[in-house]
């Protein structure tokens, strides 16, 4: 998925996600926070690739 030459940003797809869930169920936040720190966490260690 790349536009105009940019590389795919998982990143911007997971931060997207989760503010459309927080906009959805604000009751999930904190899940939502929690789960998107442990997927950017694990994505900056290399141990989960695009």
């Amino acid at each position: 998925m790349a536009f105009a030459g940019q590389p795919f940003a998982p990143q911007a797809v997971i931060a997207l996600v989760a503010g459309v869930l927080i906009l959805i169920r604000p009751n999930l936040l904190s899940y939502v926070v929690g789960i998107y720190l442990i997927l950017i966490g694990l994505l900056g260690a290399g141990l989960l690739r695009p």
